[in-house]
């Protein structure tokens, strides 16, 4: 089951997210990029929000100073009777109003598209940064942590931000400063209908911060279940075959619905929590509407001569003034509405934005070496150091007392100790888990040793670049990978600037031209996912055109025919041995056929060589190398 990266179980308040590092590394991470958009994103939600608290304040205007005098002197406000109202005033009144309310439109627009770019960018850059931080990840990250899930980050969590920084973060901005800036509206026209309606706002809060103490622990199980099921799903889709094999289908579905239950619920409860929010604000929100015009009513006809019952103006609660207060009430109670609706992204994002950070936080495998590969003035491979010495490149690798553990406590070598020579050949033997892949992954830092050393033409490795170690060895892998790209992309994958020509000589030296040429579009027929339309041993030819046309000074072949048929590994030997020669190889295999020609076969068993030699001397020791060879067992 995959690892919870950084899925923390705090509550899901203001307060609360106000301490999680993630977030604020993600404002920070927009602020930086995005600063001065930010800044006009910020003015554009001011004047949004402005404009709407001036139609607001424009209805004690319009009832006071217009309709109330046109019902209780009409020749007052229209002059006399015969001549026509005079709507000039009104007419210009409405006139600046419509004027303030369209720039609110044009500015609610701007800030709205500027986020959309700002989160489309962020997401990109995001997006970016963690590939590119994957790439330096050591291969233990992979092997301890399912790809599904890792890939869950990349869509999931990082669409989870988008949302947010696109959606939520704007109107927490504009719910901010419309609250701040009605408070002071409200302050203006009455001071007790004030204090009523932040007291039903102080009610909003605490529901919303009991009900967001949950919040916070479902989303990040959400986000958490997310990431297995993705994980489940991929490993079911790339082992579709096996499963069919072994008719484990409805063993995979009950696993799938376990986990799919799982989801389910998580996702339930982080809704249920999230959705219900919402109605029990807007229906406080509605009660307090009420509240307050009943209030409003009874201090209006009782008149409102003194401050305590007014505004900060003095000004008395007319008919007027308590219609505009209403509306502000609901400009009031809307943004505390919406400021506990974003804070249900905010704690979602705070999931999400965890696992992002727990990948990128993921330490790098080290690289401390100084050394570098370069070539000479006649071509030939060297080794350059720090101070600009140089070394040429013979291929004498050495370990010595090699102990190696993948986890802690539990060792798989011991005490390795061998020599290849420049040039020669070296043959790892021996059953599944012996060791023999374990070695050449050491070899080429894919990872670390615990104690011993290894070095290549005298230099320690861990003093070589890992780039420059890892040009010098061309690899095989047992596992062939293709990508989706053309034959000849993939071939050309082994060295980027590989002219056609050197691509196609490297097909003809490993026996892969000629299948290649009956394909329907030639060395430009486009393969699927992982080279899917072609045959085991086909993608294997292929991987090992890949190494031909590096042309790298050392090889390491793991198991590199062991998906090829009998006729055509003969037929590729005559090329690889053409591949292998003048250059230091190491070969493991399980077919002890392919091996009898090098010049010194380590046998491995649990971890430790037992047994080393030529072909001939091991077959005349009789020892477990006879009874791999001849399967006989010895007494």
């Amino acid at each position: 089951m995959p690892r919870d990266r950084g899925a923390r179980m705090g509550g899901g308040t203001l307060k609360d997210l106000g301490k999680d590092a993630s977030v604020w590394r993600l404002f920070r991470f927009i602020f930086r990029n995005y600063k001065f958009r930010l800044v006009v994103v910020l003015v554009c939600i001011l004047v949004s929000s402005l404009t709407s608290l001036a139609s607001a304040l424009f209805t004690r205007t319009l009832i006071d100073d217009y309709i109330t005098p046109m019902v209780q002197a009409p020749t007052a406000l229209f002059g006399n009777v015969g001549l026509g109202p005079d709507y000039g005033p009104l007419a210009v009144a409405l006139i600046k109003l419509g004027a303030i309310l369209l720039a609110g439109i044009i500015a609610g627009y701007a800030y709205n598209l500027i986020m959309i770019f700002v989160g489309q960018g962020t997401m990109q850059k995001l997006r970016s940064n963690l590939f590119s931080h994957m790439q330096t990840l050591p291969l233990s990250y992979f092997d301890s942590h399912s790809h599904g899930d890792i890939m869950s980050v990349y869509t999931n969590d990082v669409d989870t931000l988008r949302q947010v920084i696109g959606n939520s973060l704007p109107r927490l901005f504009q719910s901010v400063i419309t609250l701040a800036a009605t408070l002071v509206s409200m302050l203006v026209l009455n001071i007790p209908l004030t204090g009523v309606a932040v007291g039903m706002a102080a009610i909003m809060y605490f529901v919303t911060r009991k009900l967001g103490g949950l919040s916070k622990k479902y989303f990040s199980e959400r986000q958490r279940n997310l990431g297995i099921a993705g994980g489940f799903i991929e490993e079911m889709v790339s082992g579709q075959k096996v499963v069919k094999v072994y008719c484990h289908e409805e063993k995979a579905m009950e696993q799938f619905r376990t986990i799919n239950e799982q989801l389910r619920k998580s996702v339930y409860n982080a809704n249920k929590i999230g959705n219900i929010v919402m109605p029990i604000n807007s229906n406080l929100g509605n009660f307090g509407y009420v509240f307050l015009a009943i209030v409003g009513a009874l201090i209006a006809l009782g008149g409102s001569e003194s401050w305590l019952l007014g505004g900060l103006d003095g000004a008395a609660l007319t008919l007027g003034t308590l219609v505009s207060f209403l509306t502000l009430q609901k400009n009031f109670t809307r943004p505390v509405q919406q400021i506990s609706n974003e804070i249900n992204s905010l704690v979602m994002a705070s999931a999400g934005t965890d696992r992002v950070y727990a990948l990128l936080d993921e330490k790098p495998e080290p690289d401390e070496g100084k050394v570098t590969l370069g070539r000479s003035d006649d071509g030939s491979w060297d080794w350059q150091s720090e101070d600009g010495g140089r070394r040429p490149l013979e291929g004498l690798v050495s370990l010595k007392d090699v102990d190696f553990s993948y986890v802690p406590g539990k060792q798989v070598l011991f005490d390795i100790t061998l020599t290849a020579w420049p040039g020669q050949k070296i043959a790892f033997v021996g059953g599944t888990g012996a060791g023999k892949t374990t070695i050449t992954n050491l070899v080429n830092r894919f990872y670390e040793i615990q104690d011993g050393t290894i070095t290549c033409d005298g230099f320690n490795v861990a003093d070589i670049k890992k780039e420059s170690l890892r040009r010098s060895l061309g690899i095989v892998l047992q596992e062939t990978h293709l990508f989706s790209g053309t034959v000849m992309e993939n071939i050309r994958y082994g060295r980027l600037d590989a002219t056609d020509s050197e691509c196609i000589e490297a097909a003809k030296l490993v026996r892969a031209d000629d299948f290649i040429r009956r394909l329907p579009d030639g060395y430009n027929t486009v393969l699927g996912a992982d080279g899917g339309n072609l045959s085991q041993g086909e993608r294997q030819l292929l991987s090992i055109a890949r190494a031909a046309v590096a042309n790298p000074p050392m090889l390491i072949l793991d198991e590199a025919t062991s998906s090829i048929d009998t006729r055509t590994e003969r037929l590729i030997q005559e090329g690889m041995d053409s591949l292998m020669k003048g250059r230091t190889t190491f070969v493991i295999a399980h077919r002890l056929s392919t091996v009898r020609n090098a010049d010194y076969i380590m046998v491995m068993d649990h971890g430790r060589i037992i047994e080393r030699g030529k072909h001939n001397e091991l077959l005349d020791q009789k020892g477990k190398y006879y009874e791999l060879f001849t399967g006989n067992q010895i007494a």
